[in-house]
């Protein structure tokens, strides 16, 4: 047996090239599936005859407060990506053997309604059990699209030259975690409303991207869209060529940071671009296309910033201000999970 094949991985994803070993022992025997699953796809597609449908499962681990809300919007996120609207969603919760309470579970369940109606997201199953274990909550969220057949977003539709656009900034998901998870580490070191805000950017500039996601593939025909989650925006634009077979060159001095997301990633000593960044989204559409969309975006009140281009190098992504255009690195763990970690 290889080595390397008994060695334990990190905390997080897997590494890519397992996954790809993984996925490459799958059969494909339904002519129906439109989008297999790959390295830097987010979701399945379905041909449903008149619509496609879209698919996609997502775990919440690292956080617990208003878990029920991380659950459905990523879910809702990556459905998105393809330009579908979220219709259905099904959710699995594993609640810990020791303090579990009738109210937590209610606390959960109402999350995720709260979260499923802005988006008129129905609730239609899942599962709920006290798992031997588990010290905190964890949810596995299961949510299905609808996607007209022209409206489809696909990876492989992306080209060379073409744009990439990020919305609202880094990290948004990632900052809220943390003073959500890390309060205590934190008072005394910022005030007390920074924090409070920080939280709250779970809600604004909050962590959904269906609004943008629709709204710039109704302006013009989008070439792909990812959502960067995990492993933060170095990981997801990795991902995104991964996906659609192309390099990209980026201009991290045009990436948004936000000020607060700046302020606890020096304090803890981390990295912004390696940060969960659930409330992002890389759009990738023909450069003629771009002011259409940006636009669009703007006038639902979204921030959006031109951060790089694609290239034909395959899976490359360099920073184009850098000495020699420095190859960006993708992070082996999520910042977060390093922080919990420590």
């Amino acid at each position: 047996m290889n080595e390397d094949a008994t060695r334990p991985l990190p905390v997080g994803k897997l590494p890519e090239q397992v996954l790809e070993g993984l996925l490459r022992r799958a059969p494909k025997p339904d002519s129906r599936v439109v989008v297999w699953p790959g390295v830097g796809e987010d979701a399945a597609v379905i041909d449903a005859g008149e619509s496609y449908l879209v698919c996609k499962s997502d775990p919440i681990t690292f956080a617990a407060d208003r878990i029920g809300w991380y659950a459905v919007n990523v879910n809702a996120n990556d459905i998105a990506t393809t330009g579908a609207r979220p219709r259905w969603f099904m959710v699995t919760a594993l609640l810990p053997e020791n303090g579990t309470t009738p109210q937590l579970a209610g606390e959960i369940f109402d999350d995720v309604v709260r979260a499923c109606e802005p988006m008129g997201v129905s609730l239609v199953g899942g599962h709920t059990e006290i798992t031997h274990g588990l010290d905190r909550p964890i949810l596995v969220g299961s949510m299905i699209g609808e996607v007209e057949k022209d409206r489809l977003v696909r990876k492989d539709g992306a080209r060379a030259g073409d744009v990439v656009i990020l919305t609202k900034g880094v990290a948004i998901e990632g900052t809220a975690v943390i003073a959500r998870e890390m309060r205590n580490r934190l008072t005394g070191h910022f005030p007390a409303a920074m924090l409070d805000r920080c939280a709250d950017f779970l809600f604004e500039p909050g962590i959904s991207v269906v609004k943008e996601a629709l709204a710039a593939n109704s302006a013009r025909h989008v070439h792909a869209m990812h959502d960067p989650t995990e492993g933060g925006l170095a990981t997801g634009l990795h991902e995104l060529c991964r996906a659609t077979g192309l390099g990209a060159q980026v201009d991290a001095s045009r990436v948004p940071v936000l000020p607060e997301t700046t302020g606890l990633c020096d304090h803890l000593g981390i990295c912004s671009f390696g940060l969960i960044a659930s409330g992002s989204m890389l759009i990738v559409v023909d450069p003629t296309d771009e002011d259409a969309v940006c636009e669009a975006l703007e006038r639902e009140k979204i921030l959006a910033a031109r951060i790089g281009t694609l290239t034909d190098r395959f899976a490359d992504v360099r920073d184009v201000n850098a000495d020699c255009q420095e190859l960006w690195r993708k992070p082996e763990v999520d910042e977060l999970a390093r922080l919990f970690s420590e």
